[in-house]
């Protein structure tokens, strides 16, 4: 055995042509036998790591177009392909969360209305004509806030009056 340079170069490139080799052939074999096929069971299958397929660009392309192909034997017509099926997967996902934000929603309302219900019937909340009895404040405020006013102009009226009273009496004592 030589351990020339030589020699060792062409091990590895033997080496790696094998691999190669049984990267390309197990797309087909897991088509055959109806297996998914992805990067992970090939390189599984093949005896090699997956970081072999994702180096070699050639090798991660069969990979990736073997496994949009369709299995052998199916019809064209019914064939569900797996990028349709992980979007249904997405869209179904998606679904579901808006579904279940909106069903917390519907509960957190429930809630409120029941507590409210609640409040009331136990007799411990505001009466039922809150609302009646908040305008009716607001109007009598604003009554008294005129009757102020009215109040204020008469006050002056009478001062001046006073004033002028005043006056009066003091010509006719002089």
């Amino acid at each position: 055995m030589s351990s020339s340079p030589d020699y060792l170069a062409r091990a590895r490139a033997a080496d790696s042509d094998r691999r190669r080799t049984r990267v390309l052939k197990v797309p087909d074999k897991l088509a055959a036998d109806g297996e998914e096929i992805t990067v992970s069971s090939v390189a599984r299958a093949a005896s090699v790591h997956r970081s072999l397929i994702h180096r070699h660009g050639d090798l991660h392309v069969a990979v990736l177009a073997q496994a949009s192909e369709p299995p052998p034997g199916t019809a064209t017509g019914a064939q569900v392909s797996r990028q349709s099926l992980l979007a249904d997967v997405a869209n179904l996902t998606a679904r579901n969360g808006r579904l279940s934000a909106h069903i917390t929603r519907l509960e957190r309302r429930l809630s409120e209305a029941l507590g409210q219900a609640a409040w009331e019937a136990s007799g411990l909340g505001a009466p039922a004509d809150v609302e009646t009895v908040t305008r009716r404040i607001t109007e009598l405020e604003q009554q008294i806030f005129d009757l102020r006013g009215e109040l204020a102009e008469r006050d002056e009226d009478l001062e001046a009056a006073r004033t002028a009273n005043r006056e009066l009496m003091a010509q006719v004592n002089h």
